[in-house]
């Protein structure tokens, strides 16, 4: 099971886009709503997202995958202990861990990037601790995959189906959305 993490104060885009790239990829993905006591969850400009699930009903503490989007305060409403954890345990079973625009710094935070090559919106990049900086748009190195902003929605996305299913999956599904 993949999650993506939605938190008051999301960018909708960066979790919508890359929602819909990994079902139209066949990946088993569930959102969670964090920071609210119902399954609805409001993003940075005012759209509601019903979510699958809420945080307290998890039951598996490793999934394969978590996905953070940015967004403020979004990225922040993510940057709790029971989130912590999650990362740290799917990072230690060899999950993916993603994360765009400013939610990267959450990874950095958690010591999740010493070593790694990563990006994240500009400005949050003293908060990449240990990470080796770069300019790319997306930048995928092992286990984890960052991502600058909003602007790199499709190709963040694209990156985790071919993290999961391989660079065919992925061109198949970029080549049908730009037909």
């Amino acid at each position: 099971m993949i999650y993506l993490f939605l938190a008051p104060g999301f960018e909708e885009t960066e979790a919508i886009c890359p929602l819909d790239l990994m079902k139209r990829g066949g990946l088993e993905v569930k959102t969670v709503a964090v920071g609210t006591d119902d399954l609805f969850v409001t993003s940075t400009r005012g759209f509601t997202l019903k979510a699958d699930l809420l945080l307290k009903e998890l039951d598996d503490p490793a999934p394969e995958g978590v996905i953070l989007p940015g967004g403020m305060p979004g990225a922040d409403n993510l940057n709790i202990p029971p989130i912590h954890r999650i990362l740290h345990t799917c990072n230690k079973q060899g999950g993916l861990v993603a994360a765009i625009c400013a939610a990267p710094y959450l990874l950095g935070e958690q010591g999740l990037l010493q070593g790694k090559r990563a990006v994240c919106y500009p400005g949050f990049e003293d908060r990449l601790w240990g990470a080796a900086l770069q300019k790319d748009p997306v930048v995928v190195d092992g286990n984890i995959i960052t991502a600058v902003a909003m602007g790199a929605s499709i190709p963040f996305g694209l990156a985790i189906v071919a993290y999961f299913k391989g660079n065919e999956q992925a061109d198949a599904i970029k080549k049908a959305i730009f037909a």
